[in-house]
């Protein structure tokens, strides 16, 4: 089942049951966070409550998608209560990357670099059984609910970047019920967006690098998601031209950790097991044009689809004012 929330032309929010390009509009709920606490609450399957609650008012995707009235999948009433973070070094890549990447962690651990000692880690311990815990990952902090960014919207990079380049990944959107149990609501296609000329300059200045928009959806999956998912990630010029395109993989079959693991190491926090936060956390890519020395420019799009999660995401690079700030003293 796929989700999305969107505006009606009166600006009201709506949630539904997208199949092709018909949504069918659910009833008694306006947001996709209202409609999973009522699941929680109720101790019911989120995409059981959906269809039970789905009326006969449809709605087009591709219409809705034109008026830029599509919303990001999942957010919360006060964006302070969403945390948005991720994990990184946890992709295995292509069948060629995987073999270069297993002989340059296969020599002696003390001649690797902290990056090829962390996914070494992961490799090696990184699935383990379920119920138990594996090495954590690597770990970062994005921002809040105010940094997300729907499909059609512009993803915003600060004047004082060195960059703005996509990342292909797939988040987990979850939300914390009033008994401090984290629920996933299911899975979204996303662009985490990273300044990677930044990181590229120190690996310390990861943390700056993340601080960053991301884009996220336009649908939400609600089940499991399928050890393999495949998809591409596209740069379309200000022409309208493809100016870079790449396939990528995701999905636990081409991951060095399992979900559950990564999950763990999240959750097991208690700052973010606090009822009724929201949470968007990033599972890690292993595809990105900055590889391949491609630097976007403002006003080109990124594309990034999958069709196990419907509609490509599409956001435009945008650069916003950044101007000095100068903290007063009281």
């Amino acid at each position: 089942m796929l989700l999305v929330q969107f505006l009606t032309e009166s600006q009201e929010r709506r949630i539904g049951i997208l199949n092709e390009d018909t949504i069918r509009i659910i009833d008694g709920y306006a947001t996709t966070f209202d409609l999973a606490r009522a699941a929680i609450e109720r101790r019911t399957p989120l995409a059981g409550l959906a269809d039970s609650a789905a009326g006969a008012a449809t709605a087009s995707y591709e219409e809705l998608a034109s008026a830029g009235h599509i919303l990001a999948p999942l957010d919360h009433p006060d964006p302070a209560h969403c945390y948005v973070t991720g994990t990184g070094l946890t992709h295995l890549g292509s069948a060629d990357a995987r073999d270069a990447m297993h002989k340059k962690i296969g020599g002696d651990i003390a001649t690797l670099s902290d990056s090829m000692k962390m996914f070494r880690m992961g490799v090696e311990g990184g699935k383990p059984e379920s119920g138990s815990a594996g090495v954590q990952p690597e770990w970062f902090y994005k921002g809040d609910g105010s940094i997300v960014r729907a499909t059609g919207q512009d993803l915003e990079m600060p004047a004082f970047s060195l960059d703005g380049g996509e990342e292909p990944e797939i988040a987990g959107l979850y939300l914390v019920g009033d008994d401090g149990q984290p629920y996933r609501l299911g899975y979204a296609i996303g662009n985490e967006f990273s300044d990677h000329v930044t990181e590229r300059q120190n690996y310390l200045y990861l943390a700056h690098s993340k601080l960053r928009n991301c884009g996220l959806g336009p649908a939400l999956l609600v089940g499991e998601l399928p050890a393999h998912v495949a998809g591409v990630s596209r740069i379309v010029g200000k022409n309208g031209a493809v100016r870079w395109e790449k396939p990528f993989v995701s999905g636990e079959q081409n991951m060095s950790h399992t979900l559950e693991n990564l999950e763990y190491h999240h959750f097991k926090y208690g700052l973010f097991k606090r009822a009724g936060d929201v949470h968007i956390h990033f599972f890690g890519t292993a595809t990105l044009s900055f590889a391949d020395a491609v630097q976007v420019q403002a006003g080109e799009t990124f594309e990034v689809a999958a069709p196990v999660f419907g509609p490509a995401l599409r956001n435009t690079l945008a650069v916003h004012a950044a101007p000095y700030v100068k903290v007063t003293a009281l």
